[in-house]
């Protein structure tokens, strides 16, 4: 599944981490943003707990420090929302720095940040250890439906096609004189989308048919039998493992 595409965010590696099964990391990943979601905002120490964690897994997963840093880059909305808050929120006022700002933005701020960023950096150490196809191989062993995961899968193996599609356009647009700084130009841009999407279905049309002529069924052979160990459950579930003790710490231990 998804041959012939590789995420650009996959750094190929042989740590532990790598070699754990998709289905493993999946799960660990999702186990542990959610414990992270059921921590209560006022605890501070926990969320610096949970950075300290991931730091760890990207030590044990040779992911640099520095890469991760670079590719957060993407939760630039929710920092930029975060900081509006305590400007527009309303409830008690504290002085910083001589500027008046809201107790509860400033609170409600810190937690968009803190969980954005703690789940945004679990994703990123997931597609950083993880291919596209153990992705996908991991979400068919966790029983999600299979009709689902072939769209998934087709999607991901097609969108260079569609990508090279949209840039032969461009290029076509451009030799007849498209301005994109002009809103007169807006039409052919218009023109150009709905064109782009006649012809990504008419392929899709034309794919389906081929792969029915060849005996599809409705979903992909599993190339890979191999079923994830319970040493590998156990090491992939110590993350979420973590992660639960610290929560339930934060509800009970107020520092």
């Amino acid at each position: 599944m998804g041959a012939g595409h590789e995420s650009g965010l996959y750094r190929p590696g042989t740590s532990l981490v790598h070699r754990l099964p998709p289905e493993c990391k999946l799960l660990a990943v999702f186990a542990f943003v959610l414990a992270v979601v059921a921590t209560p905002r006022e605890q501070f120490w926990a969320f610096g707990v949970f950075a300290l964690v991931l730091v760890a897994v990207a030590r044990l997963a040779q992911v640099p420090l520095l890469l991760l840093l670079r590719r957060l880059v993407i939760e630039v909305p929710f920092v930029l929302f975060a900081v509006l808050l305590p400007f527009v929120s309303q409830g008690e006022r504290v002085d910083v720095l001589g500027v008046s700002l809201s107790e509860s933005g400033l609170l409600a701020g810190f937690n968009i940040l803190a969980k954005a960023t703690l789940g945004a950096t679990a994703t990123i150490l997931l597609a950083t250890t993880t291919d596209v196809r153990g992705l996908l191989r991991g979400l068919e062993r966790l029983r999600l439906p299979r009709s689902f995961l072939a769209i998934l899968s087709f999607m991901i193996r097609y969108a260079d096609v569609i990508a090279g599609e949209m840039q032969r356009m461009k290029v076509a647009r451009a030799s007849r004189g498209y301005d994109p700084r002009s809103l007169l130009q807006a039409r052919a841009l218009a023109a150009s989308a709905g064109a782009l999407f006649l012809r990504a279905y008419e392929r899709g049309e034309r794919v389906y048919l081929a792969m029915v002529s060849r005996g599809w069924t409705g979903s992909m052979p599993m190339l890979d039998e191999r079923r994830a160990t319970s040493s590998q459950w156990a090491t992939a579930l110590a993350l979420p493992a973590a992660a639960v003790v610290i929560s339930a710490s934060a509800w009970t231990v107020h520092l």
